[in-house]
């Protein structure tokens, strides 16, 4: 399910030379601005640099720290009489950075999700529960660009509003929704305590699924609870690098976990050893760092996203045919957000492998208590909610689930159970590490 076979079926040669050309020509741009003159200085280079063969391995990183110093329009490369739309990151470690978007960064965004969505599943003339937030979040509008650029019909009520959702995805015969998987649980259970049967009475055929990644598990219980044949397609983009726009699921890929990264004609996505930031080799994992090739308004090069995936084993030989479009796992954790706790390193993925795992939690609420958020946490407590109506106790669910985190970890960790309905929601990104209350 191609949308643009043309780029889409390149093999990477003609790939990495299309990439080439639109480097040197991204060079010319930015050497008009003397902010970025000054950044790519601090590398000993000129943005003109970039038209070399090696220009971009050696371009220095950009990272929140540089854009904030530049605020509030940070390395604007347009007037901002030119801006169409500002977008901004969601602001969990700081203040939110705006990036800008001309008009041609919108065509071009509406092209780049119409293809993610095409490739997902999603057909012209299919009716989508659009449910990605909107203001200044970049997922819901960008959604609303892509769905109108395929031919699709977009129902755009965002996250939230569940009693109306869960009724809408069966009166309206919605065939397919873009959503947090948080939410998109949510709602599943939300309908069965309402006496709706999602796997019999909506007709639900894909989801896009984002803003957080999940286990390869809870996607899994997510797909039995609808209807025969739905898939839950994961798809990875940021604000930085233009939208939902990096990565997103084919059905074959689908399979493995893994993603294309999709729109390679106009990203270059590298996969670095967040130490050393050499590219890291098939199978290993490195952390994802992108270069925008065509934005107009708020470029980005060697942008330091912190996400960590494994490059596939075999990151060119899918089945559907894009050679030129590489395959990731899905996000793993962050360079960042790497618990080190008394000497053991733990990646909140880790926890919620385990949960989703385990028979009788509910997946999409769990928390992880630490006593610092500076240094090393010497303590840390895993918070889980027991399904109504789960067989057995609290506390023998809460010993299952210690003892299998245990196992995975190495690191005996206390685990907390509460009633269904207790710990946090999320609509948007979770924010699973929290400070310990002190009593």
């Amino acid at each position: 399910m191609m949308l643009h076979p043309e780029i889409e079926s390149l093999d990477r040669d003609d790939m990495a030379a299309l990439q080439s050309r639109k480097l040197a020509a991204l060079g010319k741009r930015l050497a008009a601005s003397p902010e970025w003159c000054a950044h790519f200085a601090k590398a000993g280079m000129h943005p003109r640099d970039l038209a070399a063969p090696d220009g971009l391995a050696h371009a220095p990183t950009l990272e929140k720290a540089d854009l904030r110093a530049h605020a509030p329009f940070p390395m604007l490369t347009v007037e901002v009489s030119r801006v169409a739309r500002f977008f901004a990151t969601s602001g969990t470690t700081g203040q939110p950075v705006l990036f800008g978007f001309t008009e041609g960064d919108l065509k071009r965004l509406a092209c780049q999700v119409a293809r993610h969505l095409r490739c997902a599943g999603v057909r012209p003339g299919d009716r989508v529960y659009q449910g990605f937030g909107y203001g200044l979040w970049i997922g819901g509008p960008a959604h609303d660009l892509g769905l109108r650029e395929l031919g699709a019909t977009c129902i755009p009520v965002g996250p939230g509003r569940s009693e109306l959702v869960i009724e809408w995805l069966r009166d309206l015969a919605i065939d397919a929704a873009t959503a947090s998987p948080l939410f998109l649980a949510h709602l599943v259970r939300a309908a069965r305590e309402r006496g709706i049967d999602p796997k019999k009475e909506w007709r639900l055929r894909t989801a896009i699924v984002g803003g957080q990644s999940v286990s390869l598990a809870f996607r899994e219980q997510l797909e039995a609870g609808m209807p025969h044949g739905f898939r839950a397609h994961n798809n990875y983009g940021a604000t930085e690098s233009g939208g939902p726009n990096l990565a997103t699921a084919c059905p074959h890929s689908l399979e493995r976990d893994e993603m294309h990264l999709l729109n390679e004609d106009a990203l270059v996505t590298e996969i670095l050893d967040p130490k050393t930031l050499q590219p890291v080799g098939p199978g290993e994992v490195g952390e994802v760092v992108v270069t925008t090739l065509d934005k107009e308004a708020s470029p980005v090069v060697r942008w330091r996203t912190r996400d960590l995936v494994h490059l596939s084993a075999k990151p060119r030989d899918c089945e559907c045919g894009r050679r030129g479009m590489p395959l990731i796992g899905r996000i793993i954790g962050r360079s960042d957000d790497a618990l080190k706790v008394r000497g053991v390193l733990v990646f909140p993925s880790q926890v919620e492998d385990v949960i989703a795992g385990t028979p009788g939690t509910v997946k999409e609420a769990w928390q992880i208590y630490v006593d610092t958020m500076d240094g090393s946490p010497k303590t840390m407590t895993v918070a889980i909610e027991c399904e109504t109506g789960c067989p057995g106790d609290a506390s023998k669910l809460a010993s299952t689930v210690a003892h299998s985190l245990q196992s995975r970890l190495g690191l005996k960790v206390p685990v907390e159970c509460h009633p269904q309905g207790t710990l946090p929601r999320y609509e948007a990104k979770a924010r699973r590490v929290l400070l310990k209350e002190e009593p």
